[in-house]
C-alpha cells in the first residue's frame, strides 16, 4: 500500500465554545497549509453523532465549502467511537486503489453543548437494542465487563488506578490535551463511583475536538503499512468471552499480515482507553503481552513513554480526552506526528520507526487497527 501521512494536526480537545464545522474546518486549515494547498481530490469525514449532539447535518458540503474543496469528492463516514479511523482506512483505501492522488481525512465531534444524561442517551444507541431497552448505558456495561476482567484475574483495583495516573501524567506534556494535570492513585481512588468498579477517574469526559490527516500516494516515514477492521456479536451477551474483544484481536492480525510485521516489530501504540481497564483488555488483545499479564506491564511501568514498550504518550482519551468521533483519527495523528518527528515535547525518548493505533466503536462491537511506518520495498 503506497500510502503516506503527509500532515497530522491534532486539535486542541475539551470543552470549546467553536460549533463542529469550525473546529473541524481550524485542522482542515492548518493540514492545507501544512501541504502548501496542495489540490485535494478526496474528502472524508468522520463523526459518531454531529446531528444528535453537535446540531450539523450534511457535513462534507459545509466543510468542502469551507475550506473551498468544491472540487473534490466527498463522503462523511460512520463507525461509532471509531469513526475517525474508519474515516482514514476509507481514505488509505481509495488512494491504494489509485482513484485518488491526495486526500484530506477529518473527524470532530461537538459534545459539551449538551448535558451528560442526553450525551449519554446518545452514546447508548450504539449498543444493541436489547441493551437499550434494559436502560444500559456505555459505563453500566462498561463496569460489567471491568469486574470480569478483575474477578477473572484476580486483580486489585491498583491495576485500574496505575492506568489513569499514567495516562494523566502523559497528557501533562500535550499542549492539546483536555486533563494536563497529573494525578495520584490516591485522587482516583477518592473520584465518586460511576458504575462500580469503575470510578470517574477510570472514565473518559465527554470532549470536543477534532482531528485532520493528509493522506498521499508515495511513501513516507509514516507510511499506511497495515489496516484491519474486526467485528464481534453487538451485545455482551451474545459473545463467548467478554473479558477480551474478538473484534480487537482480528482486525490486529489483518493489520499485521497486510503490514507484513509481527507484534514484536511494533513500537509503541495508542490504544483506546475509553474506560481504564479497556487499556488493559486491548494490550493484550494486540498481542503485546499474554492474557492476564497488561496489570503488571502498567504497574511496572513498562508502558510509560520511557518504558519498554510506551502506550499513549499523547495521555490517551482519559488524558487528552475523547471527541468521540474524532478519537480514532486523533490518535493516528499521534503516531504518524512521533514517526515524522513532529511530536514537540511528547517525543519519545528513542524515536520509533513503527507505531500502532487501535480504534474501538461501540463496546468492542467495531475495531479498526492502523500500523504506521517507513515504506517497505517489495522484498523487504
Amino acid at each position: 500500500m503506497s500510502v503516506h501521512v503527509s500532515a497530522a494536526i491534532a486539535g486542541r480537545v475539551g470543552r470549546r465554545p467553536e460549533g463542529l464545522v469550525d473546529l473541524m474546518a481550524e485542522v482542515g486549515e492548518r493540514a492545507l497549509e501544512e501541504v502548501g494547498r496542495r489540490p485535494i481530490d478526496l474528502l472524508i469525514v468522520g463523526s459518531m453523532a454531529a446531528g444528535p449532539l453537535g446540531g450539523v447535518e450534511n457535513l462534507v458540503p459545509q466543510l468542502a465549502d469551507r475550506l473551498n474543496l468544491e472540487g473534490a469528492s466527498g463522503v462523511r463516514v460512520d463507525a461509532a467511537s471509531a469513526s475517525g479511523a474508519a474515516a482514514f482506512h476509507t481514505a488509505a483505501r481509495e488512494l491504494a486503489s489509485g482513484r485518488a492522488e491526495r486526500a484530506l481525512v477529518l473527524a470532530g465531534e461537538k459534545m459539551t453543548a449538551r448535558s451528560t444524561a442526553e450525551v449519554t442517551a446518545v452514546l447508548a444507541r450504539s449498543l444493541a437494542p436489547s441493551e437499550q431497552s434494559a436502560g444500559a448505558t456505555m459505563p453500566a456495561l462498561a463496569a460489567l465487563v471491568a469486574q470480569r476482567y478483575q474477578h477473572r484475574f484476580a486483580l486489585e483495583p491498583a491495576a485500574f488506578d496505575a492506568v489513569t495516573v499514567q495516562f494523566r501524567r502523559s497528557a501533562q506534556g500535550n499542549p492539546n490535551a483536555q486533563f494536563p494535570t497529573p494525578v495520584s492513585p490516591e485522587e482516583v481512588r477518592a473520584s465518586r463511583t460511576i458504575a462500580a468498579p469503575l470510578r470517574l477517574l477510570h472514565c473518559s469526559a465527554i470532549s470536543d475536538g477534532a482531528a485532520a490527516v493528509i493522506l498521499e500516494r508515495g511513501s513516507g516515514p509514516a507510511s499506511v503499512l497495515g489496516l484491519g477492521q474486526g467485528l464481534d456479536a453487538l451485545a455482551l451477551t451474545d459473545r463467548g468471552e467478554v473479558t477480551s474483544f474478538k473484534a480487537t484481536r482480528t482486525a490486529a492480525q489483518r493489520a499485521y499480515e497486510q503490514a507484513r510485521l509481527t507484534r514484536k516489530e511494533v513500537e509503541f501504540a495508542e490504544v483506546h482507553d475509553a474506560f481504564a481497564p479497556f487499556a488493559l483488555v486491548n494490550l493484550e488483545d494486540l498481542g503485546f503481552c499474554g492474557a492476564g499479564e497488561a496489570a503488571r506491564w502498567f504497574l511496572d511501568g513498562w508502558t510509560a513513554p520511557g518504558g519498554r514498550f510506551p502506550v499513549n504518550p499523547s495521555g490517551g482519551l482519559l488524558g487528552r480526552g475523547h471527541p468521540v468521533g474524532a478519537s480514532g483519527l486523533l490518535q493516528i495523528a499521534e503516531v504518524a506526528r512521533q514517526l515524522r518527528g513532529e511530536s514537540g515535547a511528547l517525543a519519545l525518548p528513542q524515536p520509533p520507526a513503527v507505531g500502532l493505533a487501535q480504534s474501538i466503536g461501540g463496546l468492542g462491537a467495531h475495531v479498526f487497527v492502523s500500523i504506521l511506518g517507513p515504506a517497505r520495498t517489495e522484498a523487504g
